[in-house]
């Protein structure tokens, strides 16, 4: 639970947002609110509902139940009816498919959102010329899109995002089309620029090394709901459920039991700690985080594992082991390479491990 965002800080806020789609609901009570000059990551698998409520966010669809604020300003609310369309609420949207014109020169694509606001065109050749060196692309405007590499034109839809300096920047999946060196290398750019020109950002991805890496703010979602909204480091370190310790590849979650006052792997002789161990009474299940894993040592709790298999990626080896619980299975580090099908012993300390009811 986070202290209230102060109203005059606010710079995006969701109260009770539903959608539905004829009788299926997609969006099922959102709430949130964005502190202006942070980003916040919508994150989740396909089907979760982020992208709806990016289109929402954006003007593009009207919320079956609830309203969205955008710096103080409500722009949609179901109970009245208020719809602000898209032009009149002041966005950058950068797209996956980059949207771009490939019959228009590089700066007559980026030029077009001060077009439609009636900018005189001095002062748009100014304005462009400055958003595309601070996406790297000075001396780029005469070039026409279509003659571009995908990094290229990532770039240029986001010099038309922030050409008209907008309150808030809508990113929907817009590394998606590019490979993983050019995304990786996209994230740490955009990253910098949305933070030096302190914009508020809304960033839509599937992928979690994306959303740690830009936002503040990290709204896990699942089926039309937000099961956590944190920092990235609060979510790797407290997770809400075991439905965002799962998604986010945290460790290995697996249900638990009370016997003879200590806590035990359900249907195994592997013992937890004791209740005063645990803190809670009502857990059902536990995450064993994967960084905590302490192969081959002997702690507080030991679980015996079966390894899988190894993959050696420069930092050490990724082990794939089978815990003693049906064939429920735990990735881990190690500094050594362990064989296919040896028995290896995986050590935790009890503040480790994470409870759920």
């Amino acid at each position: 639970m986070h202290a209230p965002i102060h109203p005059d800080l606010t710079a995006v806020t969701a109260a009770g947002l539903e959608f539905r789609y004829g009788d299926t609901p997609i969006l099922k009570g959102i709430d949130l609110a964005l502190a202006k000059g942070q980003t916040l990551a919508l994150l989740g698998p396909s089907g979760c509902g982020k992208t709806t409520l990016l289109r929402i966010a954006a003007g593009l669809l009207a919320p079956s139940k609830g309203s969205f604020s955008i710096g103080g300003t409500r722009v949609a609310d179901a109970a009245t009816g208020l719809f602000t369309p898209p032009e009149k609420r002041g966005l950058g949207m950068v797209f996956q498919d980059y949207a771009l014109w490939p019959h228009m020169t590089v700066a007559g694509n980026v030029a077009f959102p001060l077009e439609m606001r009636g900018v005189p065109r001095g002062d748009r050749e100014k304005r462009v010329a400055v958003a595309l060196e601070r996406v790297g692309l000075g001396g780029f405007g005469e070039r026409r899109t279509s003659d571009m590499s995908g990094g290229q034109q990532q770039r240029v839809a986001i010099a038309r995002a922030i050409v008209a300096e907008p309150a808030l920047v809508l990113f929907d999946e817009p590394l998606s089309n590019l490979d993983r060196e050019l995304r990786e290398n996209m994230v740490s750019e955009i990253g910098e620029l949305v933070s030096s020109l302190g914009l508020t950002a809304i960033y839509v991805t599937h992928d979690q090394s994306e959303a740690f890496s830009l936002a503040h703010q990290v709204a896990v979602m699942r089926a039309g709901v937000i099961e956590q909204l944190a920092p990235p480091e609060q979510l790797v370190d407290h997770p809400a459920s075991p439905a965002v310790a799962e998604f986010l590849r945290l460790g290995c979650v697996v249900p638990v039991e009370l016997r003879d006052g200590r806590r035990w792997i359900a249907g195994t002789d592997i013992a937890l700690g004791d209740m005063a161990a645990t803190g809670r009474a009502d857990a059902t299940h536990v995450l064993l985080p994967a960084k905590s894993v302490r192969p081959g040592v002997t702690a507080e709790v030991n679980i015996p594992a079966r390894v899988k298999r190894t993959l050696f990626r420069g930092d050490g080896h990724l082990v794939v082991a089978q815990i003693g619980y049906a064939s429920v299975e735990l990735q881990f580090l190690s500094s050594v390479k362990p064989l296919a099908g040896e028995q290896v012993n995986l050590g935790f300390d009890t503040a480790d491990l994470r409870w759920f009811a």
